[in-house]
Formats: structure tokens, C-alpha cells, sequence
């Protein structure tokens, strides 16, 4: 199979070619304006895929096509939103060669026009599917796993690349060129429009049982979602999409213009897209992971439903994702199955079970939240993980009832002075090699207090639920302090990861954040705990470990205290402090 891809040397097109690269049944043909461009891509590919240079102009493609004649041409250029009024010159030449064709584009115009070449399309034999991308294909995926359980009202969603995953200067002319302009949406049950970087809203994405990524400040963007999603779902009366990158600050430098732009009608602010391109592929810093995310709310059996869908990406895998409909539907193409001959946006190219096959090779993690707030904060914060979590963390964590579990432990202290002196204020245990502990919990409307003793040395905690920048984070107050926590299951154990922290409500610095690998597990049907409380500059503070059984259970605590089969490395747990 012969393949075109304009824009092949770009963001978007070589790693189109990258993801095709095991395929030696392919010839690609790495197109775009700069031949040396496309010539020094070609050297530097490693794969079983042949690939070949061709200088190709969007303007003269239909001599492209005649020269070359591929099976397929795809789009990977940009920005379609500058396309003027010639904006469809390839889909039309690649209709009139037939030509098969796939874009990226991300323009709602671009994508929801791209229908009124349907019966050409189908006269000619060939498909024309328009937005194979993450906007709208993967969403649209999303929402329709959805509708599956209730008719859908209310949508809102986002996209957070990683700092490092690096951004093409085409794409950003594109945002920056709709900054502070009206953007076509559904509002309140009727057509309308937000304003583009103007409007905001913040979450955190957070696959159930994983590490969550840092609360996201999301700004409106132009995707084909707007307008081509609605349709999909007759009961929708919101849709609203967001784009998440970071730094912050800059972020926020391009709502203020975005707003000043719509306030005092000033002219486009795509000059400036150098400026922020350079900035954003330059200010590389926190942490490599991006992800993207889908809230909805709607009606199921009459009664009010929320659900949200969270994307994970770890390191480089993230900018892969934009590439990959289009990657899975040339995999099928090479199987023999062809999408339907036709014109129309790609909404429903693939479906969810697809995306979870294409992420199965790589560190990308995907779930569904439904909010569920009347049921015990674990089972809230973990969703779906906490059903995979052992016996005994379900049942310490997922009651609504006073509680006590008795067992023993182990203690080490600090040795430093601050260390001593902090572990005498919030009452810590002694050093011992053995100790009897008993933990208690008290759950009244969504916070639970516990209650350690170890021979009789007691102190206590307050559980709760993460809110605002803190969502499903767990938050434990120790008096003054308190401490946010991501629940995250790795294999049978339960590791508390300390993410933030606060006195009085105030926000401590992130360098001084206590830390210390903490965890749960269950080991020969017991609930154990291995703790570690620790802080920069100062060192261990406290670590126990131990196990429990319900107090009520007939037989004696196991004489070793055993965490998950070993005896080795101390932990913290936010079950015991």
C-alpha cells in the first residue's frame, strides 16, 4: 500500500510515520514543501516501512497525485483553519484521482463542512473521513460507551499534553489565531459560542488506581467536537472542550490576550504564535505525563447520572495518541476493511474497545468514574481500582460503621532532635521491636476519623476528600497540617504518595513535603501496614509496620509482624498516620 502523507515531516505526520514503521508492506511518501526537510526525515527513519522525499505543495497536490498515484493521501498539514476559501482543494483532487483520504484536521468548521462532499465521494468509490485525532474521534468513542448507560446532557472535556511532549508551529498559529475569538458551541439547549482562551475551568485527571496528574488549568479551544458531537446525542444541551498546557503562566499570559482581543476587538493575535511556540518547546520542567479527560452528566432511569473518562499517558507515549486513529485505521486497511465509501467527519471510526488495544503496548491507562457521592471515600477516590484491591484493604476501607482492628506492630524513631521533637507533638509511639496496636475508624458524612494505640500511646487523624485543586486526592489533617495524598494501586498493595500539604489551610512549599514510600497490602489473609514518615532535612520521623484483624475475630494476631511477605523497607500508610 502506497501512502501519502502531506506534512510528513511535521509533528503530526512523522509520528504517523514512526507508528508505522513495523509494517513493511508500506511505502510512505514523506511529503511537504522543504524537500531537504523531508530528505533528512527519510535518513534519519529506522523501520521495515520504505520511505521516500517527495516536494508536494497543497495547492498543486492533484499533479502529486497523477505522478504517484497512492492508495491513500493523508492530510497532516495545518493549520485548517487558515485554508481560506479554497479550504477543501485536496479532498476535492483526491476525490476526482480516487484517492482514499485521512485528515488531522482540528478546525470545527473544517470538520463539520467536510459532508458536502459526500455524494462525490461515493460516486468517485472512495472515503473522505475528516478529524481522525483524538478531537473528535476518541471523544466522540467516549461518549458513546456513555449513552450506554444514560442519556447524555451536559459535556466538558480536556486535553493536557505533557511539557515535554513539544508542539508544531502550525498548531500553535491555529490556537493563537482563534484566541479571543467566538467559538461555535452548544449552550443551554441551542447553538452559541464561548470565546476561545477566554474561558476556563481546572481538573484533575486521575485514572482510577493511578497516579493522578497535577490539577490542570483548561482553557476553550476550536475542536471539531463542538459542532460535530451534538448531533450524536439528541438529548445534549452543553458541550465545552478544553486545552490544558503548561507553564501556567504562560497559559495564562494567552487567556489575558485572549480576552483583551475579544473586549476591545482587536485584531488576530496569530503574529504572537512564534513567540509562544518557541517559549513552550523551550520551558520544559515538572513532570513527563499528559493526559485528557471526559465529563458528563445526564439522566439514567429519571434520576440524575455523572460519569468522567481519564486518559494517563507516561513519558514519551502521550504525543503518540493523536496519531494513532489513523495508525489503527491503515492497520485495518491492510487487514482488508475498509470504512464506508462516503464524505463525512470520522466521529465514528473507532470505538473505545479499539483505543484500549492500540494502548495495550504502551504506558497509556484509561478509566471511568462514576461519582458515586453517598459511598465510603476509598471506594470514591479508587473507583473501579478498589474492586481489584485484596479482601482485607476492601474491608478496613469500604464501611460506613465504627470500626476497631487489633494486631501488632513494629516502631522506629528518628534519631535527630527535630525528628524526636516532632514525633512528641503529633504523639507517635516509642521505638519497639513489638508492640500490641489497635486502630479504630469513625465514618460520619464523608469523613472518617481514626484512631491509633499502640500500647496504649494514642493519636489521631481526619480523612477526607480532595477538593478543587486537591480532587480525588485523599487528605489527611494531623491538627494543624494537613497532607494530600494519591491512592495508587500497584499490584496487591496500596501505596499513599504524598502530593501536597497545608497548614490551616495554607499551602506549604513542595520542597519540604513529608514523604516516605508508604503502602497496604494483606498477607496470609491478614491487613497489614507498613508506614514511613519522613521529611527533607530532617529525615525519618516515625516508621511502623505491622498487621490486623478485625477485633471481633476469633483468632490471635499473628505473632510476625510481616508486611506482604517481607521484612525489609519501611513504608508510610495513611491508614496509621
Amino acid at each position: 500500500m502506497k501512502i501519502a502523507i502531506l506534512g510528513g515531516y511535521g509533528v503530526f505526520g512523522g509520528r504517523l510515520a514512526q507508528l508505522l514503521s513495523d509494517l513493511p508492506q508500506l511505502e510512505l511518501l514523506i511529503c511537504g514543501r522543504s524537500l531537504p526537510r523531508a530528505e533528512a526525515f527519510c535518513a534519519a527513519y529506522r523501520g521495515s516501512a520504505r520511505v521516500s522525499p517527495l516536494a508536494a505543495d497543497r495547492r498543486d497536490i492533484a499533479a502529486v497525485l497523477r505522478a504517484h498515484a497512492p492508495d491513500l493521501l493523508v492530510d497532516a498539514s495545518g493549520p485548517f483553519q487558515d485554508y481560506g476559501e479554497d479550504r477543501y482543494g485536496v479532498i476535492e483532487a483526491c476525490i476526482a484521482a480516487g484517492v482514499n483520504y485521512l485528515d488531522f484536521a482540528d478546525a470545527a468548521d473544517f470538520v463539520f463542512g467536510v459532508d458536502q462532499f459526500d455524494d462525490a465521494a461515493r460516486a468517485a468509490g472512495v472515503f473522505v473521513l475528516s478529524g481522525v485525532s483524538s478531537f473528535p474521534v476518541l471523544t466522540a468513542a467516549v461518549l458513546r460507551h456513555m449513552a450506554q448507560s444514560m442519556d447524555i446532557r451536559t459535556v466538558e472535556g480536556g486535553i493536557a499534553p505533557s511539557p515535554y511532549a513539544g508542539i508544531g508551529l502550525n498548531v500553535m498559529r491555529a490556537v493563537v489565531g482563534y484566541a479571543g475569538a467566538p467559538v461555535k458551541l452548544r449552550r443551554n439547549g441551542k447553538p452559541g459560542h464561548g470565546i476561545g482562551l477566554a474561558e476556563s475551568r481546572r481538573f484533575t485527571v486521575a485514572v482510577p488506581g493511578r497516579m493522578p496528574l497535577r490539577n490542570i488549568h483548561f482553557s476553550l479551544v476550536d475542536v471539531p467536537d463542538l459542532q460535530v458531537l451534538p448531533p450524536e446525542h439528541p438529548t445534549m444541551t452543553d458541550i465545552w472542550m478544553g486545552a490544558g498546557p503548561v507553564p501556567e503562566f504562560l497559559h495564562r499570559m494567552l487567556n489575558l490576550l485572549a480576552k483583551a482581543r475579544a473586549r476591545w476587538s482587536l485584531p488576530s493575535l496569530e503574529p504572537l504564535s512564534p513567540f509562544f511556540y518557541a517559549v513552550l518547546n523551550r520551558l520544559r520542567f515538572g513532570e513527563h505525563r499528559g493526559g485528557m479527560y471526559v465529563s458528563a452528566t445526564g439522566l439514567a432511569e429519571g434520576q440524575p447520572r455523572q460519569m468522567s473518562w481519564h486518559l494517563l499517558a507516561e513519558g514519551d507515549d502521550g504525543p503518540f495518541i493523536p496519531s494513532m486513529a489513523i495508525e489503527a485505521l491503515i492497520r485495518r486497511l491492510l487487514a482488508g476493511k475498509l470504512p464506508e465509501v462516503g464524505a463525512r467527519p470520522a466521529t465514528r471510526a473507532l470505538e473505545l474497545e479499539d483505543y484500549e488495544r492500540l494502548f495495550q503496548t504502551r504506558t497509556i491507562f484509561m478509566g471511568i468514574r462514576h461519582e458515586m457521592p453517598d459511598v465510603p471515600i476509598y471506594r470514591q477516590l479508587l473507583g473501579s481500582a478498589f474492586d481489584a484491591l485484596p479482601p482485607r484493604l476492601r474491608e478496613i476501607h469500604d464501611v460506613d460503621r465504627d470500626q476497631t482492628w487489633e494486631g501488632v506492630a513494629s516502631v522506629r524513631r528518628g534519631s535527630g532532635l527535630l525528628a524526636r521533637a516532632l514525633a512528641a507533638i503529633y504523639g507517635f509511639p516509642e521505638a519497639t521491636d513489638r508492640v500490641p496496636v489497635s486502630v479504630s475508624s469513625v465514618a460520619t458524612k464523608g469523613i472518617e476519623h481514626w484512631t491509633r494505640s499502640f500500647g496504649g500511646r494514642r493519636f489521631s487523624s481526619i480523612q477526607s476528600l480532595g477538593t478543587g485543586k486537591e480532587q480525588y486526592l485523599l487528605i489527611e489533617r494531623f491538627g494543624l497540617i494537613s497532607v494530600a495524598l494519591a491512592l495508587v494501586k500497584e499490584g496487591d498493595r496500596l501505596h499513599f504518595v504524598p502530593r501536597r500539604w497545608s497548614m490551616a489551610g495554607l499551602p506549604l512549599p513542595a520542597f519540604l513535603l513529608p514523604s516516605g514510600k508508604s503502602f497496604e497490602t494483606e498477607s496470609e489473609g491478614r491487613f497489614c501496614f507498613d508506614v514511613e514518615i519522613s521529611a527533607p532535612l530532617i529525615g525519618t520521623i516515625v516508621a511502623y509496620r505491622g498487621t490486623l484483624m478485625p477485633a471481633d475475630h476469633q483468632e490471635k494476631p499473628h505473632p510476625a509482624v510481616v508486611v506482604g511477605g517481607s521484612k525489609s523497607a519501611a513504608s508510610p500508610s495513611p491508614v496509621l498516620g
